[in-house]
């Protein structure tokens, strides 16, 4: 079956049949090139209801590459921030593409406590501060402290903090 085929055939099963999301989310790595965008658009096309619980059960059970498409799919699903849990449980791994994906534009609805943590996770496993969604209004003078004793602990190692991770510091007034 042709991929586009394929998917507007799944789309169509997952609007009619939201439990259908299951198998055809972990199929889609086998019909459609590229597999995020196509999990995105099974995610997009279940009942705004039904939404909570699929992100939810797909994140928990799916392998990384599922857990990724979850993730970047999250802020164009109709969440509020019903779906932070699966925000730190990927921040809490040390996988650099879900920490990256968890300090997207969904970061809005972490706290600012477990922002700034998310940010020195960051820093710690070398996922750019680009990726950090907002990184400029929500940085604070907590966060440069303790962005300035990481840097202290890895000077004192011999080692140095990257260079996005300095000039974060700099911009911090």
């Amino acid at each position: 079956m042709e991929p586009n085929a394929w998917l507007t055939e799944a789309v169509a099963k997952v609007s009619d049949n939201p439990a259908s999301i299951v198998r055809l989310f972990a199929a889609a790595g086998r019909h459609h090139r590229p597999a995020d965008q196509a999990r995105k658009r099974l995610l997009l096309a279940l009942p705004p209801e039904a939404v909570p619980h699929w992100a939810d059960d797909l994140y928990r059970h799916g392998d990384a590459a599922e857990k990724l498409a979850v993730l970047e799919a999250l802020p164009e699903l109709p969440l509020g921030a019903e779906a932070v849990p699966l925000l730190h449980d990927a921040l809490r791994t040390n996988d650099t593409r879900l920490i990256a994906a968890a300090v997207g534009p969904y970061a809005r609805h972490l706290d600012q406590h477990a922002w700034r943590h998310a940010v020195l996770k960051c820093v710690f496993v070398g996922v750019p501060l680009e990726k950090v969604d907002n990184l400029d209004q929500r940085a604070d003078r907590e966060l440069a402290a303790m962005v300035s004793a990481l840097r202290a602990e890895r000077e004192a190692a011999g080692r140095r903090l990257p260079d996005d991770a300095h000039r974060l510091l700099e911009r911090i007034p």
